[in-house]
């Protein structure tokens, strides 16, 4: 039984051929169309960090008592590689790394395990423990980042303005999650001087008890009519600044205010979160992750018009800056391998047709936007999106592709003017080619 010539078969189904040819081109352009687009390729980040907090713990209690137990029962994990930890006074670090034969689709299941022996263990921790915090987002990365800024506006008139514009961006399609940078949370100060605790014979727990049962929120129970339950409720929690001042502190048989005897004042946490500026100036920055598999290009579009639509009803004087711009950088990416294709298109045809004619030229040029289209529709069944690794290897496979169509025609060429019909040149090229 003889191989298969494709070459044979093609031209015995001509008409075939010429259907495919159609149908792979349209597909393919179609394909280029719905690509997602990203400026680099989505990867998988296989290491995890456990974050536990035990305050007014020594670096010595906390290994003994909640490092080494999250790294004995974490060895269970599946796909594991090494665990790394750093105790210190008040706070348990515990790294996980996965080895890297790990296969993608194995990682999600690995995490979820790791959460599920941490919730196995966490009962044996020790009273005062906070968390732990499971962290296993950094993959993620941000397309847009944008900034707000305002001459006259505090941080605290910035951020309440960045989580309107947060809410408004998360609406957006393709938004897979917003983070908000340089945002300093507030605190109520309550400072009282030594002297005036001595005066006036306070204990500084009797002004955290008096704040702590003020603001409790307790459940009052309900009482039932005919018709209705009606839930009961007490009220008197904190909802301003001088709702705190108003507290009633008790010492010694008298009952004072606590704004006559403490001074009340709202600011920010000390020491202060990283913050963000631009232009010198102090902002609260909007970071914005895409989903995976989407244009970024498309999603870099409806930002910028959202953002001009939220900037229109931003007070006088806050203004929207951009600080990263991904979908601008893909979209250069995206128009230099158009280039470098259509550059490739335009040397080739000149080259093929004055060493080769116009027809054998012309089936050489052909055969770059057909093996393209298949390429694209390949892409999109795979999943593969147009990104830096994906475009600059397309960028070398076009040297490779008019290579190979070149050879192809010009065996094929070489022996009609031997004398061979065309039918036999045409196979033999497949036969002499195929393998390389």
């Amino acid at each position: 039984m003889s191989h298969l010539n494709l070459s044979e078969w093609a031209l015995r189904h001509r008409q075939m051929v010429a259907f495919l040819i159609v149908m792979l081109l349209a597909g393919g352009a179609f394909s280029y169309l719905k690509l997602g687009r990203a400026e680099d390729p989505d990867f998988t980040f296989k290491v995890m960090v456990v974050r536990t907090l035990w305050p007014g713990a020594t670096a010595r209690e906390v290994e003994q008592q909640v490092t080494e137990r999250i790294e004995k029962k974490l060895q269970e994990v599946p796909w594991l590689d090494t665990l790394r930890s750093n105790s210190r006074p008040g706070e348990s670090l515990v790294f996980i790394t996965l080895r890297n034969a790990t296969p993608k689709k194995e990682v999600p299941d690995a995490w979820y395990q790791v959460r599920k022996k941490i919730g196995d263990i966490k009962y044996t921790f020790p009273a005062g423990i906070q968390g732990p915090f499971i962290n296993d987002e950094f993959g993620d990365t941000y397309v847009n980042i944008f900034a707000l800024t305002g001459d006259g506006f505090d941080l605290a008139r910035l951020r309440h303005e960045a989580d309107r514009v947060a809410r408004e961006l998360r609406r957006v399609a393709d938004v897979k999650k917003i983070e908000m940078l340089g945002v300093q949370d507030e605190k109520i100060y309550v400072e009282i001087s030594h002297a005036k605790l001595a005066t006036l014979g306070l204990d500084p727990n009797l002004i955290f008890d008096a704040l702590q049962r003020q603001n409790a929120m307790t459940a009052a129970g309900f009482f039932e009519t005919e018709s209705d339950r009606v839930r009961l409720r007490i009220s008197g929690e904190f909802d301003s600044l001088e709702s705190v001042r108003e507290t009633p502190v008790q010492a010694g048989g008298k009952l004072f205010r606590l704004g006559d005897i403490a001074s009340v004042e709202r600011g920010l946490t000390d020491p202060p979160a990283p913050r963000m500026r631009v232009g010198g100036e102090p902002a609260i920055g909007v970071a914005i992750a895409m989903d995976k598999g989407a244009d970024v290009i498309r999603l870099g579009q409806r930002l910028r018009a959202e953002v001009r639509r939220l900037q229109a009803d931003l007070p006088q004087g806050l203004d929207i800056h951009v600080v990263a711009d991904q979908p601008e950088v893909v979209n250069r990416s995206i128009k230099l391998f158009m280039s470098s294709l259509s550059e490739a298109l335009i040397i080739v045809l000149a080259v093929s047709f004055l060493s080769l004619g116009l027809r054998t030229g012309t089936v050489v040029a052909l055969s770059i936007p057909l093996v393209l289209a298949i390429t694209f529709l390949i892409m999109e069944v795979v999943g593969i999106d147009l990104q830096r690794v994906s475009l600059g290897a397309l960028i070398i496979a076009l040297g490779l592709l008019v290579d190979d169509a070149i050879i192809a025609v010009e065996m094929m060429v070489v022996k009609m003017e031997q004398g061979w019909d065309r039918f036999r040149a045409a196979t033999l090229a497949y036969t002499s080619a195929a393998l390389p």
